[in-house]
């Protein structure tokens, strides 16, 4: 037995928030922990290392026999990241943005294995090779910023495995990557995790990750572990209710079906959309003039009222530009028409304000959309300040309250505004983003633009959210331009999408026609990934 967890427990004053759990880990073996958001995962893990500040950890946890809990500061030390390493969820804030990424795994190289400058710089290189990275010698001089998000997770594992550890601790290694980096980044451990004979300890809240990689699944709830077993036998006979839920948690197709034939006036129409961002040339040429990066290339797309347009592509594929284009933010060639209106004219005429008010907003981490310096009641009502400011404050109030109630968030009636005057540190994930979403609705808007809006939430939240917008699109009659890299909830939310590659749109058509036959391979690819 590789790790032997027995009666963990993490109490932070006094209070405790994992109850006591146990499991094992084998050599070679890979084990899932699933759970939403605060059900002590991530703590769990963590704690092994006693990497969790302020963490009061009690009961045992055996690595071939030693207890890792009972273990001094130094014997520690020597264990993190030589024996039992760590990918983490986000590798852009686990990178420090001062060193290049070789350096950084040079580093762990040189404190670990006594390697001189010279051969950590040589061993850095080959493990970034490892990973399949493109041209591991020159991404080994880059930084972390300069790397795209699956290059970064990478070279992460790259410095994970840099001392051939025994056990690797995945948390969300995947969470932030599009499906087709998923499916790379899994294989990509379970390649590694063969060839070294490592375990893997993956926490995650994406079951069909787990599905793909994992041998054996625990689930947990609220600090407890209620089930755990083979994947398949837990995924086909789930004997906890709380595992039900999760496995329930797809998310739901509940829209208006549009008729065939329709002939309404688009909300949002574009033909020939090109987006172009300038860059330097090398060498000579750089100094005398600018080169172009075309991230949208010829964009036809149209969204009738009521309606959804997916637009789907893995990162990098101009989705996200052709959003900030539909809200105006970037200049663009071709034509773009939103509510009946060009950006361009607007702005000639002076009603860019008038336009903005029908086409907002909603982003993919409402955590870093949302001010920390506000108050709910400033942030989502700030959009009345701005277009409605004939308003008075006690009419703001009620609007912001009822909107709040529309989008499930009700303040209990015994703390009267108090709720009102919380910030958004103080409101979970999903809170968060209905909040986000009723800032959009706030100023009754025709089109929302939503950017990833559910990629940050687990999946029981997912669902909530989703149907949270199905409804409103019913009741509201918006029209929605969903931005996103998953393919479920295209197939709950989308009546039109389209498929981006490199800038270029290479397929179109009726979401449900599309996704059951699609006729591209990209696209094709992209429907087997998510599969």
């Amino acid at each position: 037995m590789l790790l032997d967890v027995r009666g963990l427990r993490v109490a932070f004053g006094g209070h405790e928030v994992v109850h006591g759990i146990d499991f094992t880990l084998r050599a070679g073996e890979k084990l899932a922990l699933v759970g939403e958001s605060g059900s002590g995962k991530t703590v769990s893990a963590l704690s092994l290392l006693r990497l969790v500040q302020n963490a009061e950890v009690g009961g045992s946890a055996l690595l071939q026999g030693r207890d890792l809990l009972a273990m001094g500061e130094r014997e520690l030390r020597g264990v993190r990241g030589d024996e039992v390493a760590i990918v983490f969820q986000e590798p852009m804030s686990a990178l420090n943005p001062l060193y290049t990424v070789g350096d950084q795994i040079g580093e762990v190289l040189q404190l670990k294995k006594g390697l001189t400058l010279r051969q950590a710089r040589a061993s850095a290189i080959e493990l970034l090779a490892s990973t399949g990275i493109p041209e591991p010698a020159r991404r080994a001089g880059a930084f972390p910023h300069q790397l795209s998000g699956g290059q970064r997770q990478r070279a992460m594992i790259a410095m994970a495995l840099a001392s051939a550890p025994r056990l690797l601790l995945a948390d969300e290694p995947t969470t932030a990557l599009d499906v087709s980096l998923r499916g790379q980044i899994l294989e990509l451990l379970s390649d590694l995790q063969r060839q070294h004979g490592m375990a893997v300890l993956l926490i995650t809240h994406d079951l069909n990750l787990v599905r793909r990689f994992a041998d054996r699944v625990a689930v947990m709830e609220r600090g407890h572990l209620v089930e755990q077993g083979a994947v398949h036998d837990v995924f086909s006979s789930p004997r906890h209710a709380y595992t039900r839920k999760l496995l329930a948690s797809r998310p739901e197709r509940d829209v208006v079906e549009a008729k065939r034939g329709e002939a309404a006036e688009p909300v949002l129409r574009a033909q020939k959309l090109r987006v172009g961002y300038p860059v330097r040339l090398p060498g000579l040429r750089g100094w005398f003039r600018s080169g172009e990066f075309v991230a949208v290339q010829g964009a036809d797309l149209s969204l009738l009222p009521g309606q959804t347009l997916g637009v789907i592509g893995e990162s990098g594929s101009g989705k996200s530009t052709l959003a900030l284009a539909v809200l105006g933010l970037l200049p663009y060639q071709g034509h773009l028409s939103v509510a009946g209106s060009d950006w361009a004219q607007a702005r000639r005429g002076g009603a860019t304000r008038a336009l903005r008010q029908r086409v907002q907003v909603v982003f993919q981490d409402p955590f870093s959309s949302l001010s920390p310096r506000l108050t709910i009641e400033q942030i989502v009502g700030e959009g009345l300040t701005v277009h409605q400011p004939q308003l008075d404050a006690a009419q703001r109030r009620e609007r912001v309250v009822t909107l709040l109630a529309e989008v499930g968030l009700v303040s209990d009636p015994a703390s009267g505004f108090g709720w009102l005057q919380r910030y958004p540190h103080e409101f979970s994930g999903g809170q968060r983003q209905r909040l986000a979403i009723a800032r959009a609705l706030i100023v009754e808007p025709q089109l929302l633009v939503l950017d990833e809006p559910t990629s940050a939430l687990d999946v029981t939240v997912q669902k909530q959210v989703l149907a949270l917008l199905q409804r409103l699109q019913r009741e509201r009659g918006l029209s929605y331009l969903l931005i996103t890299h998953d393919v479920d909830v295209i197939r709950a939310m989308a009546h039109q999408v389209v498929v981006m590659k490199d800038g270029a749109l290479v397929e179109s058509g009726d979401a449900q026609d599309l996704l059951a036959s699609p006729q591209h391979p990209y696209t094709r690819m992209l429907v087997q990934a998510a599969a």
